[in-house]
């Protein structure tokens, strides 16, 4: 980790949870603006192929708690 990025993390731990989050939340936005467009839209198509697949039933849904259960027998 650079000196400035220590820094930083170091400052934003002393912010609030709401300024952490909106500090997140503006972080997050400025690496999507400069996501390669090509990757972008491959990712939008991806969702939209999985939503369709949702209303159409035709996904298998697993409920978040059974998926990290899983995931952590896997780690043990």
């Amino acid at each position: 980790m650079s000196a400035l990025l220590d820094e930083l993390s170091k400052k934003a731990r002393s912010l609030s949870v709401e300024e952490r989050a909106q500090l997140a939340q503006e972080l997050m936005e400025s690496v999507e603006r400069d996501a390669d467009p090509d990757v972008q839209a491959a990712w939008e198509a991806e969702i939209a192929a999985r939503i369709a697949k949702y209303e159409q039933g035709d996904a298998k849904l697993i409920p978040a708690e059974e998926v990290f259960a899983a995931a952590r027998r896997l780690t043990q």
